[in-house]
Order: C-alpha cells, then structure tokens, then sequence
C-alpha cells in the first residue's frame, strides 16, 4: 500500500459498508487527500456538498465518535513534513508535482495487475466493444477508441448522450457485444450513471476507469479501478486515467491473438498511403 494521502484514505475506507452521501464524502476526501486532516466538518460538508450532520454520520460510520476523532486519526498518521518545501513552486508546479502522485499511486495499485489483466480479457472477447465517454471523459474514451480500432475488430464509440445512447448499446448487444469500457470523470454526468445501468441491464459487463473507487458510478460497475485527477488548476487534469487506459489496451492487445498482425497491416498500409511524415 501507498503512503500518498489518497492511498491511506482509501485504505481507511476499505471494508465499511456507505451509504450514497457518505461515498460522496469519501470521494471529496480522496480528490483532496493532503488537506482532508485540516478540514473542518462545515468545510467538507460544503466540499462534498452535503450537511454537516451527514459529514458525523460518516465518521461515526467509519468507527470514529465524531469528525473531530476521525481527523485527528487523519492528523496523526499524516507525514511529519507536509508541505515542506510547497512554497518552492508555484501553482503551475504544483499542480504537475500533484499529477506525479497521482501517477505513483496508480504505479502502487498495478502492483497486482489481477484486476488490469482481468479486464484485458473481458474486452478483448467482447465483439464489438462499447467504449463510453460522456463531457470531460470524452478525450479519454476517444484516445483508447482510436488506438484499440487498430487491433480490435470492432470498437464502437460512445462519446454523446441523448435517446439514440441506449439504441448503440441494443444495436451493439445484437450484434454479440458483452463488454462496455467506460471513462468516468468529474464532474460525473447523471446520464453516465443511466448508461451502465441499461448497458448491465442488457447484459454487458461493465469496466469502468473513474477518478476514485467512491465515485458515484462505482455500484453501476462490475469492475472498476481508479486513477486519480488532478484538481490544482481550474479545470481537472487527467494524467492517471489517460495512463490506465493505455495499460487496459496493453492487456486487452495481451488477449488478441491477431494484435500484432493487425498492427503489421495498418503500419503496412499507412507506409503505402504515405500517412505520416518520416
């Protein structure tokens, strides 16, 4: 396990039944690990956008008498030196050295690559394979789509919402579909979450790469795993999540007997089409 911030809530929260608004505070603590121990309750409550009493609720949920006993938990196992040497960098360096531990905590969680190499195998037998990506995860969902469609059959896009959203996933089903890959990202759009609960409807084992294991799409999942965003800028950035997806297409190509092949023909194809500048 991480000694990041992020990894040590999450190991906190690990085994301990929440409800809806407790995983939303949960969530908003993951997304701000390094000042979650400074916290007030009215802070996080405003955070998470819930109430105060709800913000109790949670730490009597986690085993802790109240707020105050869960963050002084929180206090006691933060380093020693938080924040030593912040005041080095401004806020554009902040905000990279924040993607790093994001990247490292990720690094720590493919420790056991069980679950990566068990999604691998689920996509790679779904034909076609529905990828989702609704607002800000359309870029994430869109960059996978592009490089798997060069070793995948059949790779279907879903990067807008609307009626027809629930026609491409029965469309897809029809025509032998069994898994759905999904980026979800903050802020998470309603429709995201009545998306996977048709496509399980349907039948479709859901993958899904979001920004925390208590995010709100986490119980619309068969399997998911997380990888954090940044939140220093005044737009999210998404290092982590870019990254996974990568590694899931590394695993699913694993599973492809005619990957390979496949690449062979594209770059053979590209070569006589002269597509790119040597």
């Amino acid at each position: 396990m991480s000694d990041s911030p992020a990894a040590r809530l999450q190991e906190l929260f690990e085994g301990h039944r929440l409800t809806p608004t407790q995983r939303r505070i949960a969530h908003s603590m993951v997304r701000r690990a390094a000042d979650a121990p400074f916290l007030s309750s009215v802070e996080l409550a405003e955070l998470a956008g819930v109430s105060q009493p709800s913000v109790t609720r949670f730490a009597v949920a986690l085993g802790f008498d109240g707020y105050p006993a869960l963050r002084k938990h929180l206090r006691d196992v933060a380093p020693a030196d938080r924040g030593a040497g912040e005041s080095e960098y401004n806020e554009y360096q902040q905000a990279v050295h924040a993607e790093v531990e994001n990247l490292r905590q990720l690094a720590d969680l493919l420790a056991d690559p069980g679950p990566v190499e068990r999604a691998g195998r689920v996509l790679a037998a779904s034909t076609p394979l529905l990828v989702l990506g609704l607002r800000a995860a359309s870029a994430q969902a869109k960059g996978f789509a592009y490089f798997a469609a060069k070793v995948h059959p059949d790779i279907r896009l879903l990067d807008e919402g609307g009626t027809m959203l629930a026609d491409r996933v029965d469309a897809a089903r029809r025509a032998g579909a069994s898994a759905l890959l999904c980026f979800a990202l903050p802020r998470h759009p309603k429709e995201v979450v009545e998306a996977l609960d048709y496509a399980r409807a349907a039948g479709l084992f859901v993958v899904t790469v979001a920004d925390s294991a208590f995010a709100p799409v986490a119980s619309h999942s068969d399997l998911l795993i997380p990888a954090a965003v940044g939140t220093g800028l005044a737009f999210d950035t998404a290092c982590a999540p870019m990254l996974l997806g990568r590694v899931l297409l590394e695993a699913m190509c694993d599973d492809l007997p005619d990957a390979q092949a496949r690449l062979e023909e594209f770059d053979g194809r590209a070569a006589a089409r002269g597509l790119f500048v040597e």
